[in-house]
């Protein structure tokens, strides 16, 4: 895999809400720049729309400076559908909540997580992009 890229994020910006996207779940976690860790939040399990309530709930609980989103890929890069659902769900998210919003590439965040043995995959999972997100923004 290669190194990801480097985001501009903005040094005010220093409190993070991250989403692994899921159809039918979606883990969260949060985390701050200055320590450059991640704590899991659980997952909601919702569905289209309706995932927007407990999403915007945890947006009002964490009042975070801005979101992050895990982005699939296959394993070489390729994108697939479900590059496209987490991305739109990343767009949303901008237009609904009018924060900021970074996409992380999460290829192996869930085998990550498996490995770890945690019982909420989604929400480890939340945790492995936001982490990964932390340690490579300056």
């Amino acid at each position: 895999m290669s190194t990801p890229a480097v985001p501009d994020v903005p040094p005010h910006l220093q409190s993070f809400l991250a989403f692994d996207y899921g159809a039918k779940r979606t883990g969260v976690a949060t985390g701050n720049r200055m320590l450059r860790t991640a704590t899991p939040q659980g997952t909601i399990r919702a569905e289209g729309d309706a995932r927007f309530e407990p999403v915007g709930a945890r947006i009002r609980e964490w009042q975070p400076d801005a979101l992050v989103v895990g982005v699939p890929f296959h394993p070489d890069g390729a994108e697939h559908e479900n590059t496209a659902r987490a991305r739109k769900f990343a767009r949303q998210l901008r237009g609904r909540f009018n924060l900021p919003v970074y996409e992380v590439d999460e290829r192996y965040s869930t085998t990550e997580a498996a490995a770890g043995g945690s019982a909420d995959l989604d929400a480890a999972s939340a945790c492995i992009i936001l982490e990964q997100f932390l340690r490579n923004i300056p």
